[in-house]
This record gives C-alpha cells, structure tokens and sequence, in this order.
C-alpha cells in the first residue's frame, strides 16, 4: 500500500506535494519521492525513510517547478531497496516520471513482453517501473512529437489492455502535463480536487481525499474505475473512460485498517464506517457472549479507537486508553520482517497498569493479521495485572492473502489461514476472542444515501480474487516473493537520484 500525490499548479508545488505526502505517510515508510518539472528539466528526490526524513531543506530548494508528482512507499511483492523508491522515470519519450499505488498481479508476463517485444530494460524488481515502460511503449507508439490529450488517453486504452491487477497511478509526462488513471474495478483510491487562486486554478490528484482538505482543495470526485484524468500544464483538464466502466468495488480493508478516518473513499466516510464496525460488532458481543463479564473496553492504537468506543457506548461499559502509544514509531503492519514488528510491538505501545489491574478487559483491534501484535499486547495486558483478557476483532478472520497492493503476507504467515476462531485465541492467548462478521463489515462500509458503492474487494477474508486472474501457480509464486526471510536479507544500497542529483 503506498501514498501517491500530483499537483499542477500556478506556483512552486514541492511545499504542497511535501504537505500531501506527510498526510498519506500512514500508507507507506519505507521510502519517499517527489518529481517537479520546471523549463522542462526534472528534478528528482526519492530515498529510504520517512517523508520528514527524506525531504531536507536542501533538497525542497532544489525540486522547483509547477508541477510534479509524490509518492510514499512501503514495499510489498519487492525489496525494501532505496533502488526501488518511486517516482521511477523513463526518458523516451519526452521523459515520463511514474508513482504508483496497488500491485500488478501479471507482472511476469508484463516484463517479458517489455524486453522481448518492446525491447526496454527493467532494473528493479517492482512492477511500478513496468508499468512505467509499457505507458511508455504504449505512448511512443502514437508517434507524436506534441501528443494531444486524445494521443495520451488512446495510448492508455492500450495500457489498460495489457495490465491486470487493482492500481492507482499519476505519471509526469515532461512538457505536457500529469496523467492519473485508476484501475477498472476501482480497487485502489484515488480523487482530485481544485482550489482556485489569483493566477488560476490549481488541481491536484491522491490517494485520499485528506491530503486535498489540508491543503485548501475542494475535493470534485473520485476518479471512476477505469477512467483517466490529464491535466495539461496550462491547467485545463481533461477526462477520458480508458476501459469499459465495472462496478466499483473498493478494497474493503481500506475503511478497516489503511485509510485515516478523515478521509471519504468513493463517498464513503471512514469514520462512519469505523463507527458502524463497533456497532455490528457490540451486537454481535450482546448475542454471542450472554452475560458478559467485562469491565473496560480498550482500543490497540490508533485504528480501532473508533470501533472500540462505539463498542464501549452500545455495552454500557466504560471506555479507557489504556494502551500508551509512542507516536515515533511506525505502524507495525507494514514494517518489512516480521522480527522488526515483534520488536516494535513493545516499543510502540506501553499500558497504563491503573487501566488493567485485576480488571476483565476487552482489547478492540481493527484486524488480526499475523497475530503477533495481538499477542504482545495480550501478554502485555496480563503482566498489567489484567484479570482477563479478551479480545475484538472489528473486521473477520484475514485468512488469504492480498494481491491487489497489500502486503498481506504469505498464507502460512496468517494466523487465520486454516484455523478456527478457538485455534487462534488460544495461539494469541487470550480468554475470548470474537470476529466481526462478513456479512456485517459490508454492511458497515455501505452508505445509500451518499455512495453507490454495493460490492467490494474482499479476497483477504473470503478468497474471492475479483479481477479473476489469479490461480494456485500465482498464490504460490507470491508467497515465495513475499516470505519474510527474503524481505529481511541485506541488499546492496543503490544511489536513488536521478536527472539532477541532490
């Protein structure tokens, strides 16, 4: 899951684009980027680490222009190599630069026809810069010196022929303007929006509608599934359906876990639908557990605060922040090894003992992935003084992998993956454990009266691959790629600056 921002605009748009990438920084750590384009030349930024920590003042001095794209990464199928920071960028033709959010599930075949029929080199093993070099192949086959928007979106219709998979992406092509397209069953997120000033008007694109908020843009429409954007650099826009439309079936685990809770996803607030998880599930505590013994609900920081106080008001019982969490290390989930998240457990959440002590405690999770952080809390609950420990779920059993951008890892990595709630609670070692339903977490996520959003991507809990592409070869290849043995081996560290080097 990653983060991608592009703003065309009347002034510089680092500041801008550097403010984005900071509010969608929950959607990737592991590294970041920005490329502007002034005079058409380049300037290009992208390393290792956080956005705070990848953009220095001397580097903001330098990525000037009115228009440029960003990107904040964590990796998923690839390395966690500061080769494989994004953008990426080709130079023929006219230079393109290229972020991306989700994961291509035809990649093998995509980067064989690359270098068999488009005769282009790949240098990384992301899927991000292959997808790069078949828009670049797709726009070089128009044949035009100055491409017209129609030339950029009937290249695009070719591009969308030839890649599967669920994908957001915003692409600088130099001299022309930004190119922004979603994936045909809007898997993945992205929305523009436009603030007006006295130059003009500006747009932006991103991965969620926050990142346009914070930054004075009123917030138009997502981009449907399967459409185009191109915004010119003289700031007029453009649309363009590129494949035929499908129903929008938005990945449900971005209402669970990914997005922040101020964000709106193809109409759909994510608050509401994390106050609407709490209320499914507190019905589903007052059926399932009669008489329940619990005398605290406490939310495992930050997601689940808002499930876990709905939870606290529909059962009468009171509601404690009694998890202290260190704001300065990063959300476990989508650390790369699964020994650096056993490690960042404790060091990112500490208990209040006065919370715990001889009380009966209902821990409230957005999810249970790998089990590990669930049980370091758990054990960390007990050593509180906790009386018993209880344990909430607020979306169901992740039981298969993700293969649309998340790197929900391997099956066998799962804790879920052919085990039973009762096999899982007692791994984790807790006194209960309760799992949000399907049925329930759909409907929680559903708003008539403001989306017509009926269906989603829900392949992590039920298998259910929607773009239909993925058999038992594919499962199997990803797990071999994603194990977290690889993704924990050393690799050489490459220089990631391009164009002009800084």
């Amino acid at each position: 899951m990653c983060g991608i921002v592009g703003v065309v605009g009347t002034t510089m748009v680092n500041q801008v684009i550097f403010d984005a990438l900071t509010l969608l920084q929950h959607r990737g750590q592991d590294a970041a980027g920005m490329v502007t384009s002034h005079n058409g030349k380049l300037f290009l930024r992208k390393d290792n680490g956080a956005v705070s920590e990848v953009f220095r003042t001397r580097h903001m001095k330098k990525l000037c222009g009115t228009i440029g794209i960003g990107h904040a990464r964590y990796p998923t199928a690839g390395t966690s190599s500061s080769a494989e920071a994004q953008p990426f960028y080709v130079n023929s033709p006219y230079g393109i630069s290229l972020a991306h959010n989700g994961n291509l599930t035809n990649t093998k075949k995509l980067a064989q026809e690359v270098f068999e029929a488009d005769l282009r080199h790949i240098n990384t093993t992301s899927d991000s810069e292959v997808l790069l070099n078949v828009l670049a192949h797709e726009l070089h086959a128009e044949g035009k010196l100055v491409p017209k928007p129609s030339d950029i979106f009937n290249s695009l219709e070719r591009v969308y022929a030839r890649i599967q998979g669920g994908y957001a992406v915003v692409s600088l092509i130099t001299g022309y303007g930004i190119l922004a397209f979603r994936d045909p069953d809007g898997i993945r997120p992205l929305i523009y929006g436009s603030r007006e000033t006295a130059d003009g008007t500006e747009y932006m694109v991103a991965s969620e509608s926050v990142a346009l908020d914070a930054a004075g843009f009123k917030v138009e429409r997502d981009i449907n599934p399967g459409e185009a954007i191109f915004v010119d650099v003289n700031r007029n826009i453009h649309f363009k359906q590129c494949t035929p439309a499908k129903v929008a079936r938005p990945c449900l685990f971005e209402y669970v876990y990914f997005a922040r809770p101020d964000t709106v996803i193809d109409n759909i607030s994510v608050y509401k639908a994390r106050i609407n998880m709490g209320e499914k599930l507190a019905e589903k505590i007052e059926e399932e557990w009669l008489n329940h013994d619990i005398d605290v609900v406490i939310p495992i920081p930050d997601t689940s605060r808002t499930a876990a106080l709905q939870i606290a008001q529909r059962l009468n019982i009171p509601f404690r922040e009694g998890l202290v969490k260190n704001r300065y290390i990063g959300r476990t989930f989508i650390m790369p090894g699964q020994t650096v998240r056993r490690k960042s457990v404790r060091q990112k959440l500490n208990p209040v003992p006065f919370e715990f002590k001889d009380k009966v405690v209902l821990l409230v999770d957005d999810s249970i992935v790998r089990g590990t952080t669930s049980k370091e809390i758990i054990e960390m609950a007990r050593e509180a003084g906790a009386k018993k420990v209880y344990i909430a779920s607020a979306a169901p059993e992740v039981r298969y992998p993700n293969v649309y951008g998340i790197d929900m890892p391997a099956a066998a990595e799962l804790i879920a993956h052919g085990r039973t709630a009762e096999e899982i609670c007692r791994l984790i070692g807790a006194d209960k454990l309760i799992f949000q339903n399907l049925d329930d977490l759909i409907n929680a996520c559903i708003d008539e009266k403001h989306s017509n959003v009926r269906e989603f991507d829900t392949s992590v809990f039920d298998g259910k691959y929607i773009t239909g592409n993925i058999d038992a070869e594919y499962l199997e290849n990803l797990e071999k790629a994603r194990n977290d043995v690889q993704k924990s081996g050393s690799e050489p560290q490459q220089s990631s600056d391009m164009m002009q080097p800084f």
